[in-house]
């Protein structure tokens, strides 16, 4: 059942067999599926172009599938159109679901060459089908670690966005992140502080749980940025496994990551983009809210352009801080 009486555009799937994913330590395969929205009365052509990263735990075609009690992003564009709220847009919904839950969207030899898929793979091929997009006509979005990526693609990629929304992005890695590793190191503890015996049995087990996902997310995350190939499937922690002290060169590399700290030598390249859109709620129990803040207050401090907004609610169930973003993203590529 429909979400909206709005006419419906239309959802094409394509399967891409990845180059760039290719020898990645996690084994996951390099066929990917993109799928692509094209509004009711639209081929694609000449319409600006935007790339749907999700959160940790789904992948794109998620985002196209059908939800209970509310729209999937699909309908949510259909009625965003259809009312005239939003100019004609195509957008693009790639699988990028990893063996360890997901990904930050950043190239990796442990989960793969993300940013290299999505830059030399993905684009080309949805632009080449549809005739959307093209130079100064995409943009990026996402929620969570979808939006860590658009932050971060917007940071280091404006030779290829123009515009990004980063809805809940993770930034402020020491408060998001350093308050959760005790949680890893008990699950591991019970595993001989093994990593390999935690995900062996991770992956044998028949029903899983949201401690088992919150351990798997910190794994997802250090295979992201602090790799280790020579370790098991690259994974190691940036703190002891008996006292939890962090490990100072480890975390480091975290850090380089962290938008709250890129933001002060790369927030002129959002500067180049033709918009940038950053939000967080007020309740986030990830605490993000704090590092969202120091992205802004960086932006203002540099002089960049940006649009920042913060809504009264927490990190889940904010699909509706579309409505604030997707008209945003395509009337500023429109222009």
């Amino acid at each position: 059942m429909r979400k909206t009486t709005h006419p419906a555009g239309t959802v094409h799937r394509l399967t891409l067999d990845s180059k760039t994913l290719a020898g990645n330590m996690l084994g996951d395969p390099t066929t990917r599926l993109v799928d692509v929205y094209v509004p009711h009365g639209h081929d694609g052509r000449d319409l600006p172009l935007l790339v749907d990263l999700v959160g940790y735990t789904a992948g794109g075609p998620a985002h196209t599938a059908w939800k209970s009690f509310v729209e999937n992003v699909p309908e949510r564009l259909d009625r965003l159109i259809g009312e005239g709220r939003m100019a004609p847009v195509a957008v693009a919904f790639p699988d990028c679901f990893s063996r360890l839950g997901g990904n930050q969207y950043v190239n990796s030899p442990v989960l793969g060459n993300y940013e290299d898929f999505l830059i030399d793979e993905v684009l080309p091929a949805v632009e080449s089908r549809f005739g959307c997009g093209g130079a100064g006509k995409r943009g990026v979005f996402g929620k969570s670690s979808g939006g860590f990526g658009a932050l971060v693609h917007a940071m280091r990629r404006p030779d290829v966005w123009s515009a990004a929304a980063s809805h809940s992005g993770d930034a402020g890695f020491e408060n998001l992140y350093l308050a959760g590793f005790p949680d890893v190191l008990r699950a591991l503890a019970k595993h001989d502080n093994s990593i390999e015996k935690w995900m062996k049995a991770f992956e044998a087990k028949p029903k899983l749980d949201g401690k088992d996902t919150h351990i798997l997310m910190f794994l997802c995350q250090a295979a992201s940025f602090d790799p280790a190939p020579d370790d098991y499937l690259g994974l190691r922690l940036p703190v002891t496994s008996d006292t939890c002290e962090v490990i100072e060169d480890r975390w480091n590399n975290w850090l380089a990551w962290d938008p709250a700290v890129m933001v002060r030598t790369h927030a002129h390249n959002i500067g180049k983009l033709k918009g940038f859109f950053l939000d967080c709620g007020t309740e986030d129990q990830y605490a993000i809210l704090y590092g969202t803040r120091r992205v802004h207050k960086d932006l203002d401090r540099q002089g960049i352009a940006h649009r920042y907004e913060e809504f009264p609610d927490n990190h889940s169930g904010i699909d509706y801080r579309m409505d604030a973003s997707l008209p945003w993203m395509a009337g500023v590529l429109a222009s």
